[in-house]
């Protein structure tokens, strides 16, 4: 069986029940689910905390945990399939399952339902949550907040390209998905979580797994707002026919500029566009 470390809850040492059979290790492991209870935390590539960060789980998201060990779980988040490890202390049990996500850039869990009261916690674009009724609604979790910056799991919003366009200046930050700081995918993969649209963390994922490919010559016609560009390691969303949106590591930030401007400076890098995706 071929195998993505990314997606495959296997090690040498331990792998997930459900692969038995599939894959070889010395030990399985049913799972537990559990929750995330921090705003945001790291899912990391190793269990320690200057390990290469691999992408985020979010509030509310739900982690199936094989191995609890040295203060770092190992395991898979349920929202898009990542495998690694995260604090320990940034977990909690699993409760029932979330209702609505947060749609603002970011909201607050209030100490009470008064935007007056001590802070509890900061939720990013993202975050699940299951709120009671009022303007400023209880968490079944504890605390309240702002309902009018939350909207039902199937709510959506249909230009997802009008998502990542609110985001423009936000800082590049690698492995992130949240207004806080987006890398490229996080950006695509946030925008189209909006828009209903499930798609996978990685660049090179997206690219197998979203829309048709798009015939393109040099002269980059005929391209329609929503296309995405790919390129090794790297993908941005058009907003029209000539111009880009992306999280990219030269402006350090979520920038718009034309097409023709980035292909130009990814090409002398050595890196030609591979493909153009329509969904």
């Amino acid at each position: 069986m071929t195998t993505d470390r990314r997606l495959t809850p296997a090690r040498p040492d331990l792998a997930a029940a459900h692969l038995k059979g599939a894959v070889t290790a010395d030990a399985y492991a049913d799972g537990t689910p559990q929750t995330c209870i921090a705003g945001k935390t790291w899912i990391r590539r190793r269990p320690a905390a200057d390990a290469p960060v691999e992408t985020e789980l979010l509030f509310g998201e739900t982690f199936t945990v094989y191995e609890t060990k040295d203060g770092f779980c190992w395991g898979q988040a349920a929202f898009d399939g990542y495998v690694g490890y995260i604090a320990a202390a940034d977990l909690g049990p699993a409760g029932a399952a979330p209702t609505h996500r947060v749609t603002a850039s970011s909201t607050f869990v209030y100490a009470a339902p008064d935007l007056k009261s001590p802070v509890r916690l900061t939720l990013p674009l993202g975050a699940k949550v299951t709120p009671g009724k009022g303007d400023y609604a209880e968490l079944a979790t504890g605390g309240f907040i702002f309902a009018h910056h939350l909207a039902p799991l199937m709510a959506r919003t249909y230009d997802f390209v009008a998502v990542a366009e609110r985001f423009v200046g936000v800082p590049y930050l690698w492995g992130g998905r949240t207004p806080l700081g987006f890398d490229c995918s996080g950006l695509v993969q946030a925008a189209l979580e909006l828009a209903g649209i499930a798609a996978p963390r990685d660049t090179d994922m997206q690219e197998a797994a979203l829309g048709t490919e798009v015939a393109f010559t040099e002269t980059l016609q005929g391209l329609h707002r929503g296309d995405l560009v790919f390129w090794k390691g790297h993908v941005g969303i058009m907003q029209n026919a000539v111009r880009l949106i992306h999280a990219n590591a030269h402006h350090m930030t979520v920038a718009s500029e034309p097409l023709a401007k980035a292909v130009a400076r990814i090409e002398a890098r050595g890196f030609p566009i591979t493909s153009i995706r329509r969904l």
